[in-house]
């Protein structure tokens, strides 16, 4: 913690901005990085679980089930779940690290009330951290998009978009992770997160069509966040990018701007009393 009061002490001057909380938000990824350095097998680990998934369902499976029909188009099983699972990673980034870890600070070692204690405000703290969830998301993306690469999984130009639109899933995730956290009375809550994230990932379209889906089911999961990304990552992946796709952008710029706001009204409730 001292690092980090020494760290804003040149904002000393600037008290009477802290109730806003304006730009500094850097400082908690700079603290981040710090704390990482030392624990960085925590974030390594975490790639591996949708690598595992591709390797085992996505190969494995992929060798009993024929062709699929993508926009009029024969893609193998290998290539249609890849990027439903290049989504999940940005989403499994995002989502873990804006929520457990976020309440390990927020209840247990009070590192916000101590940030409060600066010219840092709730702003502050939540677009820093969210900005470290989003970090998150886009190692893990882009680690995926190089075994994607050497799997001879990328073959169309729209492709080059992948890891910008992971920038902007992981955000969605990022902020609505945090906005839930704040939420959060104990520990047992966040069964809620798995009960949420589990059925997410395994019905938003990511290893069958979502044509094969009850009717009702379908419509239910078109209007989830992970199928708005597994949608548009397939589509760029495979070549079949068409102006629908403005749609689920669009969905997720607002799912990450609803989570931002709600991140730093319940931030100044709770931490500002």
């Amino acid at each position: 913690m001292a690092t980090l009061v020494a760290r804003i002490a040149p904002y000393q001057g600037l008290a009477g901005l802290a109730g806003l909380g304006v730009g500094r938000g850097h400082v908690l990824v700079e603290r981040s990085l710090m704390v990482y350095r030392r624990t960085w097998l925590v974030i390594v680990s975490g790639f591996f679980e949708p690598l595992f998934y591709l390797l085992s369902i996505g190969v494995g499976l992929g060798k009993l089930i024929p062709h699929l029909t993508v926009g009029g188009q024969d893609v193998r099983y290998t290539a249609f779940v890849a990027p439903a699972l290049l989504a999940s990673s940005a989403m499994n980034g995002a989502i873990f690290d804006s929520t457990f870890n976020i309440f390990w600070k927020m209840k247990h070692s009070k590192l916000y009330d101590a940030v409060l204690s600066t010219p840092l405000g709730p702003l502050d703290i939540a677009t820093g951290e969210i900005t470290w969830a989003l970090a998150r998301g886009v190692i893990y993306s882009s680690a995926f998009l190089i075994v994607m690469a050497a799997m001879d999984l990328l073959s169309s130009p729209w492709v080059l978009l992948a890891l910008p639109f992971s920038i902007l899933e992981a955000l969605a995730f990022a902020a609505c992770g945090m906005a839930a956290t704040t939420f959060m009375r104990s520990w047992q809550d966040f069964e809620w997160v798995t009960l949420t994230i589990l059925p997410m990932f395994l019905f938003s379209a990511t290893f069958y069509p979502l044509s094969t889906y009850p009717h009702v089911l379908a419509d239910i999961v078109r209007w989830t966040p992970l199928y708005q990304a597994v949608d548009v990552q397939r589509a760029l992946v495979l070549g079949h990018v068409h102006p629908g796709l403005l749609a689920n952008v669009g969905y997720l710029v607002a799912l990450g701007l609803v989570g931002l706001c709600i991140a730093t009204r319940r931030l100044g409730g709770l931490l500002l009393k």
